[in-house]
């Protein structure tokens, strides 16, 4: 089989769900920090993308805006069906 007869396949998938990844935990930090529960701030940002759900405690309302809202659910829901 020559070399140009199959398609080789292209992913930045692994490295943007790592950078979610962090960017969830430093935000679920920042929330933890001034007292609120995370998870539930979280949900409301992802279900409304109202930022004022998120926290400027350690820049988390900046950071989670770099993030797509379709981003954060795809991470999370293949994070969940892989674990």
């Amino acid at each position: 089989m020559e070399e140009m007869d199959f398609t080789r396949k292209f992913s930045l998938g692994d490295q943007r769900d790592r950078e979610i990844k962090a960017i969830l935990t430093t935000v679920y930090q920042a929330l933890q920090e001034k007292g609120y529960n995370p998870i539930n701030q979280i949900v409301g940002y992802i279900l409304s993308e109202d930022p004022t759900y998120i926290t400027n405690h350690n820049n988390a309302r900046a950071l989670i805006r770099k993030a797509d809202r379709d981003e954060l659910l795809q991470t999370l829901v293949r994070y969940y069906l892989t674990h």
